[in-house]
């Protein structure tokens, strides 16, 4: 008990103070690139503030893994560097017993930033991102034009004029369904088709049907097919959304959406699985800390900080080739999303085999 606190003692100030510095650099980069458009654009220095404090919560997202593995680092690296751990490894404790609190801490913290990322972090970024293009003059609008939208796994084809997103309405709908082979069933025009909550009503609608390869016509469309009009506003806006900007639940949402519309998902899925292995980065970086401590006695605090730039870099692009691998179907999503997290695991188990003890 007395090294875990020893150790806690020694690691939560250099944590502390690593997160609250990288983070401010961030704050300050972004302050910096939009520093000339806030004053072109007459923007006061409180609506500065507010967009800089809701930017703070995306800032320690990207700061805490890399804050985590230097002070691991730098605290490990320091006690081989004072003969500390001599000490405690002749004492009879291993450094894999040494280091497991940190390991712990990590494990806890990952889940943490799960929850932080998905509560906390996206809601404040989007906010973040309108109020910026608000006061930058960047606003956009979500009203769309000719729309053509397919949904129910291309049973069901919208096509409309305009979409109206503060009325959440379609002018002049016109709706085709088709059967599972993708033969024509039916077609409903309408003057204009209104969201109630649940499905689209539309004004002035009539039907054309095909029954025995005739087409037949009729002033009031049936309402089983009416009921089956499902499809949310939200997928007709003038938007494209970005899975790593939503929350876990919207980013289920728009995944049913691309399967329903039989488009194209593996990007959206395996953003969506990054999702859930990303937080573990903190883990596997504690972890990766371990095995990399000890390797010089000298520039402890020069050496943590470049290897902790290297890991992390070396994370992030092996990251970036399994989901682009994924992304044009050479591995599954989930592969995509999961393998740097395996690949780093074995590789710190393999650092720590041969870490100096």
């Amino acid at each position: 008990m007395t090294f875990v606190l020893y150790l806690y003692r020694r690691f939560f100030p250099v944590f502390i103070g690593a997160l609250s510095f990288f983070a401010m650099v961030l704050i300050l980069v972004d302050l910096l690139m939009n520093l000339w458009q806030y004053i072109s654009n007459g923007v006061s220095l409180s609506q500065i503030l507010r967009v800089l404090l809701l930017y703070f919560p995306k800032t320690l997202s990207f700061a805490l893994p890399l804050a985590i593995l230097f002070a691991a680092s730098y605290v490990l690296s320091d006690l081989y560097a004072k003969n500390e751990l001599t000490v405690i490894f002749a004492s009879g404790v291993s450094l894999f017993q040494f280091t497991l609190p940190l390991l712990v801490i990590a494990l806890l913290l990952s889940y943490v930033l799960f929850i932080f990322e998905d509560k906390i972090v996206v809601p404040s970024y989007a906010e973040k991102t309108r109020l910026q293009n608000k006061l930058l003059g960047q606003s956009k609008s979500l009203d769309n034009n000719n729309i053509v939208i397919i949904a129910d796994e291309g049973r069901i084809v919208y096509k409309a004029e305009f979409y109206d997103e503060t009325q959440q309405s379609l002018k002049q709908p016109v709706i085709v369904f088709r059967n599972t082979d993708t033969s024509l069933k039916a077609v409903i025009c309408g003057d204009e088709a209104r969201w109630n909550g649940s499905n689209w009503e539309l004004s002035n609608a009539v039907q054309y049907i095909v029954y025995k390869k005739t087409v037949c016509f009729s002033s009031v469309p049936h309402i089983k097919l009416v009921q089956t009009l499902l499809e949310p506003p939200e997928t007709f806006r003038n938007n494209t959304i970005s899975v790593e900007e939503v929350n876990i639940k919207e980013a289920r949402t728009y995944i049913d959406h691309l399967r329903r519309a039989g488009l194209p998902s593996a990007e959206a899925r395996s953003q969506y699985y990054k999702k859930y292995s990303f937080p573990f980065i903190v883990f596997i970086v504690v972890f990766l800390s371990v095995g990399l401590s000890g390797k010089s006695r000298k520039n402890v605090l020069l050496v943590s900080l470049i290897s902790s730039i290297s890991a992390a870099v070396l994370f992030y692009v092996s990251q970036m080739v399994t989901m682009l691998l994924a992304q044009f179907g050479y591995v599954s999503p989930i592969i995509g999303a999961w393998a740097p997290i395996i690949l780093f695991i074995f590789l710190s188990i393999l650092l720590l085999r041969f870490a100096r003890t």
